[in-house]
């Protein structure tokens, strides 16, 4: 008689659960590094993904069998119009608790930002001189400063909306009395990823990545199917058993939602920021997004979610140990139709 395995690795992180739908599709982001900068500048940026595309590029990586020499490298092509801060919001730290907001201040914003599109009862800060007077005159109670940025997607090429994406950005660098000034400074003002990021450096990218619907045990967790050659009254893409369901938490792969997951991914490099979308847009466009024109950002690899969906772009909390000293040397970009046929 054949032996039959009676045990099997376990199937899912359970660090990944709820396996449900995200709660909001501009993620918002839970933790942010502490970056040694001389000057404060903002520690993330959102932009909107618009396809994949290939380069050849000359591996400045270390120690690497292909150190010098001509690589593959696949690429994914970010659009990231200018942001404009249209509030400063100010944290104290209560130990025992965390951080709790100490101070808001939201101004008009300029026309540009249609924010009647996104808050129909949105009202600027009564007195902001005051307010902003107050703020500086308590710094010593601030232990985070940041600013909630709206987007232009009205400025990109493939989005067709006109409402803008908010999001909650920390200040970093600098002493907290420098932070106050940056964020009062650019409030109601551009600000491009190139004041953010430089090229060559690493991000973590965080978003929502593509929903699958509801899906099965095979599909979901990659359970082995049945053999089909035996009688299976109630089918064979199915697990074997349950457990028992009483007293415990069960571990055993269940069908449910697959995508639209919340996810982080670590050290995404940065390869090249242009501004020219005419360098980056292949033949026909990107598929189901069309024709960059704002200013673009080019990640090395592939990152989560469809096209059109927005990215969340922020310095690196865990960076790894070999840091580039600048962009790598690009020797072809592939510009052929992504279309096919």
């Amino acid at each position: 008689m054949a032996h039959r395995k009676t045990n099997a690795p376990r199937r899912g992180s359970l660090g990944f659960r709820p396996r449900k739908r995200a709660s909001r599709l501009v993620p918002r982001v839970k933790s942010w590094p502490e970056v040694n900068l001389d000057s404060p500048k903002l520690l993330g940026f959102l932009a909107y993904k618009a396809g994949m595309t290939h380069v050849f590029m000359i591996d400045d990586r270390p120690n690497t069998p292909t150190s010098g020499r001509e690589i593959f490298v696949p690429v994914t092509v970010l659009e990231a119009p200018p942001v404009i801060p249209i509030a400063v919001r100010a944290y104290r730290l209560i130990p025992g608790y965390g951080y709790q907001t100490l101070m808001d201040i939201w101004i008009e914003p300029p026309e540009e930002i249609e924010i009647w599109r996104k808050v129909s009862t949105y009202r600027p800060t009564e007195n902001i001189d005051e307010k902003i007077k107050k703020l500086q005159e308590m710094q010593n109670k601030v232990a985070r400063v940041s600013v909630i940025i709206a987007t232009q997607p009205k400025l990109a090429g493939g989005i067709s909306k006109k409402k803008p994406d908010l999001l909650e950005v920390a200040v970093g660098g600098g002493s907290i009395e420098d932070r106050i000034d940056y964020a009062i400074k650019v409030l109601g003002k551009k600000v491009t990823i190139r004041d953010v990021f430089t090229e060559g450096q690493f991000v973590d990218v965080i978003g929502v990545t593509k929903g699958k619907g509801f899906q099965g045990v095979v599909k979901r967790f990659g359970v082995k199917e049945l053999p089909r050659w035996h009688k299976h009254r109630k089918g064979s893409r199915r697990v074997g058993s349950r457990s028992p369901t009483i007293g415990a938490v069960s571990e055993v792969p269940q069908a449910g939602q697959m995508g639209f997951h919340r996810r982080t991914e670590y050290n995404k490099r940065i390869l090249r920021i242009g501004d020219n979308g005419a360098e980056i847009t292949p033949a026909g466009g990107f598929p189901h997004y069309g024709v960059v024109r704002s200013t673009w950002v080019m990640l090395a690899g592939t990152i989560m979610g469809p096209p059109k969906r927005p990215i969340v772009l922020r310095w690196p909390i865990r960076p790894p140990r070999w840091q580039p000293q600048g962009p790598p040397v690009i020797t072809y970009v592939s510009l052929e139709s992504k279309i096919g046929g």
